[in-house]
């Protein structure tokens, strides 16, 4: 078994084709796809209507159940799908494409994907000792006890924190952060590794980033959990000719 986990897709459905393909997902895989579907490029329904096709086929198959996280965007863009808001950030970084991708679908399709959205993410994961998040958490106890529900898909201190550390800092250091110990390994998205310079997942601490930039300039990223084996698309730009994603 190979526990697979995929990077921010941001609207790039090409690249996720693209991604599905190279990996040849194998019945006993699980899949784990970190969040933020949407926003940024110009295919976030079709995004969805593919991530609801796989999760069917898998099933019809009898294959290991693909696990989808909900992202801060996710969130942002079933906010405007159900109660019609509009957040100006939000539209600024990436809503706006969405609304275009969104106009004219039928009330039933809308309605399938507010479903998806609502019912099949999970805001984290645990899986093996290990720790699966969109963006992070906040509580040093863990992800269980924060009191406000959506830091995992929003936190952006877990990252901030492990890219600071000492690298020969060790757990049983007085400073040693107690989040990390929580974890074998934590997995996260997010924060793209392209504001450091880099289209690979990015390692610190225990932490493992693989939102390498698929809403702006970067391609769309799988790693494997057990071997650290990377998968990639193209770079969505070179998917997406003429389109600039997200600001």
């Amino acid at each position: 078994m190979r526990t697979l986990v995929i990077g921010d897709i941001h609207g790039g459905h090409r690249a996720l084709i693209q991604l599905l393909e190279r990996l040849e997902p194998r019945p006993d895989d699980v899949l784990l796809f970190l969040g933020d579907y949407v926003d940024g490029w110009s295919e976030s329904y079709e995004v969805i209507e593919e991530l609801i096709a796989f999760q069917h086929k898998r099933a019809r198959l009898k294959q290991a159940a693909p696990i989808f996280l909900r992202g801060n965007h996710d969130e942002l863009v079933l906010d405007f799908l159900v109660k019609g808001q509009e957040n100006e950030q939000w539209l600024h970084h990436g809503g706006t494409s969405t609304i275009k991708s969104y106009s004219g679908r039928s009330e039933a399709d809308v309605a399938r994907h507010i479903a998806f959205l609502t019912d099949e993410l999970e805001d984290f994961y645990e899986l093996d000792g290990n720790g699966f998040f969109h963006a992070g958490f906040h509580n040093l106890n863990g992800p269980h006890y924060e009191y406000y529900k959506n830091l995992p898909y929003w936190d952006r201190s877990l990252w901030e924190m492990a890219l600071c550390m000492d690298p020969d800092l060790t757990e049983d250091d007085p400073r040693y952060p107690k989040r990390l110990t929580l974890y074998k390994e934590i997995f996260i998205g997010h924060t793209p590794t392209t504001r450091l310079d880099s289209t690979q997942p990015i390692h610190a601490a225990n932490v493992w980033n693989v939102d390498t930039g698929a809403a702006f300039t970067g391609p769309l990223t799988a790693l494997c959990v057990e071997t650290k084996e990377v998968w990639q698309s193209d770079p969505l730009p070179d998917l997406y000719p003429g389109e600039e994603g997200r600001n």
